[in-house]
């Protein structure tokens, strides 16, 4: 009995820590639903300083040169921004970026394309090498799927003229293509509920708050004062944030900016972005986290932060109850606490999600009904995370998976045919493997009469099952789609890119 004591004791840690984080979102709700009115009046663009426009590109010959056009056709006189194209691709996308850039060169805009013959520090480290020729006072950043309004700068520049100290803005991201697929309706839900709800109640009370990686415009000083982009973690963005913050400066977040982007169609690309967020999150937690406890910030403040650094941390907890459920109920070990009541954690998201899509979707509660969506997603890509959580605490060497993108609108376009579609990965064959768990367990309740774990069990089992299944099918139309000969017109990879 006493292996059966120590498992019911790690279940009731694992309860507490998954509790914990669902009523933080509640917390986060609540905050929103307090502060969402305050905003100050847009100040006037009364100047117009310097801005210097970074797009950090790898091998995005589907987008990048809708991207440029969209950048070069800001309301901002032309004469007063720059454009850097920060080229580390190893495909066509150079020679399209270099074509694109000298057209809008002939029109009068100031586009360099910079491409670096190594791409050491990824993202971060094209960023800081084009930091070093930039121009502005202000650097906007992109990435490739992005479409940014015309009034971009206008709309986010007069803040820092009137604020010395406001260090980034960071405006809400859009969705391109948000009803093309059942899939990216439900990352839609989530990501509104990050944008709408949590950045929006982070900020507007005085909380740390992150940049998002793209959609934003940071203070050249800001970034330089702070310490630069560091090449350490795979959440850079998240990484600069915090020791922005840490060092006074302060940031803005505008939900009522919107920057338009694409969302993931294929659900390997997804895990992939997942991976990368979930990893580089608790790589900032261990490099920042005893710096923020030991900052003179207010108690709650450092709190809500290292709870916002580790939240990926979610994911390996469910994986850890998933397999303590079945040796438990074998045991037929029965923990003698109230822990019933920690089950109301789990109103939080879909509350959070609720109000997002009452705000953020033009159908707005409407959409919720591909809640279950997400719902299976939340689950299913628990394995994918801990996978990254995992390597993020052995501290394994950072490889930066790109989200490849395919110029997707709406219900328009196929991605099957690209070369830049994902193969399958063998974390599938692990969440197949968790399925098969759950229903083992399943079955296990069942006989013993724990009918209360069946519901819970049957959302592990379908979240697993989900994720597993579609990512064998999303592995598997690639292929098909290549001996079918698709009538999209394939890219020509280099060697440098094979496998990748």
């Amino acid at each position: 009995m006493l292996a059966a004591e120590l498992l019911g004791w790690i279940y009731v840690i694992v309860a507490l820590g998954l509790s914990l984080y669902g009523f933080h979102e509640i917390l986060l709700l609540i905050l929103y639903l307090l502060h969402r009115g305050k905003k100050a009046p847009p100040p006037e663009l009364k100047e117009t300083p310097f801005v210097t426009i970074q797009l950090p590109i790898y091998n995005e010959a589907h987008v990048v040169e809708r991207l440029i056009d969209a950048v070069a056709n800001l309301d901002y006189p032309r004469d007063r921004f720059e454009i850097q194209v920060l080229d580390d691709s190893t495909d066509e996308t150079i020679f399209l970026a270099e074509e694109k850039a000298r057209k809008w060169r002939r029109q009068g805009v100031n586009v360099t394309v910079l491409h670096r013959g190594r791409r050491d520090g990824f993202k971060a480290g094209a960023l800081a090498e084009g930091l070093k020729y930039a121009r502005g006072e202000f650097i906007a950043i992109f990435d490739a799927d992005f479409i940014p309004q015309p009034d971009f700068l206008r709309r986010t520049i007069p803040y820092f003229l009137r604020n010395p100290r406001l260090g980034m803005v960071q405006v809400r991201w859009g969705h391109l293509n948000r009803d093309y697929s059942p899939l990216t309706r439900a990352q839609a839900i989530a990501l509104d509920g990050h944008f709408v709800v949590e950045q929006t109640a982070r900020n507007r009370t005085g909380l740390f708050m992150n940049f998002n990686g793209s959609g934003g415009v940071w203070r050249k000083s800001c970034i330089e004062d702070a310490g630069g982009w560091h090449k350490d973690t795979l959440s850079e963005d998240m990484d600069l944030s915090y020791r922005a913050q840490l060092k006074g400066w302060q940031c803005l977040y505008l939900p009522e900016v919107v920057a338009p982007a694409e969302i993931p169609p294929q659900l390997n690309a997804f895990k992939r972005q997942q991976f990368r967020w979930a990893k580089g999150s608790i790589q900032c937690l261990m490099k920042l986290g005893s710096s923020l406890l030991r900052s003179h910030q207010p108690w709650f403040r450092k709190a809500e932060g290292i709870i916002h650094l580790s939240s990926y941390l979610i994911h390996p907890l469910m994986v850890i109850m998933l397999l303590l459920i079945l040796p438990l109920m074998l045991l037929d070990f029965r923990i003698h606490l109230p822990l019933t009541y920690l089950s109301m954690a789990s109103l939080g998201p879909p509350l959070v999600y609720l109000f997002a899509e009452n705000v953020a979707s033009e159908k707005g509660v409407q959409e919720m009904a591909y809640f279950p969506i997400l719902a299976l997603l939340g689950v299913g890509i628990a394995l994918n995370n801990t996978k990254a959580v995992w390597e993020a605490l052995i501290r394994r060497q950072n490889r930066f998976g790109r989200t490849p993108k395919f110029r997707l609108y709406h219900k328009n376009g196929r991605w099957a045919g690209s070369p830049y579609a994902l193969s399958f990965e063998g974390v599938i064959v692990g969440e197949i493997a968790l399925a098969l768990y759950a229903l083992a367990a399943i079955a296990v309740a069942w006989l013993k009469g724990r009918f209360f774990a069946i519901p819970f069990l049957l959302l592990y089992l379908g979240g697993f099952g989900y994720v597993g299944l579609l990512g064998v099918w999303h592995s598997l139309l690639p292929l098909l789609q290549r001996r079918r000969k698709s009538t999209i017109v394939p890219l020509k990879v280099t060697a440098g890119n094979k496998g990748r």
